[in-house]
């Protein structure tokens, strides 16, 4: 992560195409480091993942979308694939004129990005293709990565083991160990040294830990069994090699480094039970079945439940979890929105927080396959809606009657 430091003042506010390319492709390599690069390939499956929600956003000029329609995309990419959430891209953070923000990670890692491609006032003029898109996407999946890389190299010198000899299977584990603390610690210095010199406290103190260590033990048979099953495959991805194979278990900082990459995008799902009791507590609430807990027994029910919904009206409203539009009923707590409330997400780290999965994704994504297009007439939309295969729970049964007072809703927009 050396090379995300700044390299140069502004570039020149008017570039044209082939130019804006080329300062692109420099503000990547910075963000990549000294000789970074992207693979072609890459890029092309990046924009074939975002391609059915790119269709459905509007465009200000030609193929092209503002810096809000932007950020929207990259946020739904990383929370449809791995239910992250990019500090900078939350969709509760305002998108204004006077910049991307202090907490952006690309503010904060590569300004010379952010000023001369995301700032550059041909880009605001003009608007961002979806191939901006996907290199942005590639840009804060190698700062991801550098990040963990940062973490782990603190947790193997914490722990007196050089980055450059390898471990085995008891070193691994006790190097993989430690990290989910830290990671799921985040800034928490006294908590980790605490938890980290008592396995006691560890154990009885640190929210199902026996689970996580099963967890990491996994990811890291999964890696064996790949060795063993794919020769082939994990030869070509370096995961396999001379010393480091199904016959010789020893494993690399790359491979662990691989290990925790794969704990970060998979986390959210093995997570899940928690995020689902949760909403089940709130379900319970709802007994209008709207969707909606009245906001007095959202903060009573904390008193004898297992959850403690604690957080202020005025955070719930920042959020677009606070409905303050029946004046018979009251405000009241939208469950969808709060469920993805950062916090509710398990981990915290310094770039990004894995939150609970969310259910609308693969409704909306099925939506936005079928729509193609960034309008569309109420019935094309009900007629879609009507025959949903994906299903938030499994009591769904299609086809749903659509029939009532939000379809008259939809008619009139």
């Amino acid at each position: 992560a050396s090379g995300l430091g700044r390299k140069g003042a502004l570039r020149a506010a008017h570039l044209d195409a082939s130019g804006l390319q080329s300062e692109l492709g420099e503000a990547m390599a910075e963000a990549l480091g000294c000789g970074g690069h992207v693979a072609e390939e890459h890029l092309m499956a990046i924009e074939e993942q975002i391609l059915p929600m790119w269709r459905t956003l509007p465009k200000v000029a030609g193929d092209r979308v503002e810096r809000r329609s932007l950020r929207y995309l990259v946020h739904r990419h990383f929370n449809r694939k791995s239910a992250l959430h990019i500090r900078g891209f939350e969709p509760t953070r305002p998108a204004n004129a006077s910049g991307w923000g202090d907490a952006d990670i690309l503010s904060q890692r590569v300004p010379a990005y952010v000023e001369s491609v995301l700032e550059s006032r041909h880009k605001l003029e003009r608007g961002f293709s979806q191939r901006d898109a996907a290199v942005m996407i590639a840009t804060l999946e190698q700062l991801i990565f550098d990040s963990e890389s940062a973490l782990l190299e603190k947790v193997y010198k914490e722990q007196f083991k050089p980055i450059d000899r390898s471990l085995s299977t008891q070193g691994l584990g006790q190097v993989l160990e430690s990290y989910m603390v830290h990671w799921m610690m985040s800034e928490d210095k006294d908590a980790i040294r605490l938890l980290l010199a008592n396995r006691t406290l560890l154990e009885t103190s640190f929210p199902h830990w026996e689970q996580l260590v099963g967890f990491v033990h996994g990811e890291m048979k999964s890696l064996d069994f790949r060795r063993q099953n794919t020769p082939h495959a994990t030869s070509a991805d370096a995961s396999s090699r001379r010393g480091h194979n199904a016959l010789a278990q020893r494993y690399s900082f790359d491979d662990a480094h691989g290990i925790i990459g794969g704990i970060t995008k998979s986390f959210a799902s093995y997570w899940e039970s928690e995020c689902a009791s949760m909403k089940e507590a709130l379900i319970d609430m709802d007994t209008r079945h709207t969707g909606r807990v009245p906001l007095s027994k959202f903060y009573s029910s904390g008193l004898d439940s297992d959850w403690r919904f604690g957080e202020s009206e005025t955070y719930l409203r920042e959020l677009g979890a606070l409905d303050e539009t029946n004046v018979w009923i009251g405000k009241q707590v939208i469950i969808p929105n709060y469920i993805q409330a950062a916090s509710n997400c398990i981990v915290s780290a310094p770039h990004y927080l894995v939150c609970c999965v969310n259910d609308c994704e693969s409704l909306l994504g099925e939506i936005e396959e079928a729509v193609g297009s960034p309008v569309a007439e109420p019935s094309e939309l009900l007629a879609v809606v009507g025959n949903l295969s994906s299903q938030a729970t499994l009591s769904d049964d299609p086809p749903r009657d659509l029939k009532g007072s939000l379809t008259n809703q939809l008619e009139q927009i």
